[in-house]
């Protein structure tokens, strides 16, 4: 068998149907499509109600409520302290060994792991589980408090 005798299996390859060419054609006039109506004229678009306003338009763009002024936490666990090697471990330690993110203003350190070593931790916020272990080790866990700023945005300041 040569190339050129290559020939598709019969009724694999069919004509498309031109529509629109004449009645003689079997599918003039109307082209298939019926009589009248909006799927005679043209297309009808995927979410179209039928000029019902669409769910999509009925449903409310915003839902719930985000306190202007909430506090986010970067999350550090006991286990990790253990490893960074510092006796005195900070916000400052934390982010220089890459444990919380720069964006994070307040450090929370949480119960996960073990700690074996003496260490002074100072962060923004304890679970009750890292307080237990980290003074249970012979260390100290301290709160750091830090003022709000008194430039808030959507207050006018006073003299």
């Amino acid at each position: 068998m040569k190339p050129h005798e290559l020939k598709p299996p019969p009724g694999s390859k069919k004509k498309r149907t031109r529509v629109g060419r004449g009645e003689g054609s079997g599918k003039g006039k109307t082209a298939g499509r019926g009589t009248k109506g909006t799927k005679a004229r043209g297309e009808v678009h995927l979410f179209f109600e039928g000029g019902q306003m669409p769910l999509i338009r009925r449903v409310p763009k915003l839902k719930g409520f985000t306190p202007p002024n909430r506090k986010v936490y970067g999350a550090v666990n006991v286990g990790q302290l253990e490893e960074l090697g510092n006796a005195d471990v900070g916000p400052e330690e934390l982010r220089a060994a890459g444990l919380v993110r720069k964006r994070d203003k307040f450090v929370k350190v949480l119960g996960e792991g073990e700690i074996s070593k003496k260490l002074s931790v100072r962060a923004h916020a304890f679970s009750e589980s890292a307080r237990t272990k980290i003074e249970g080790a012979g260390g100290t866990a301290e709160v750091i408090n830090v003022a709000p700023s008194g430039n808030r945005p959507g207050k006018k300041r006073t003299k």
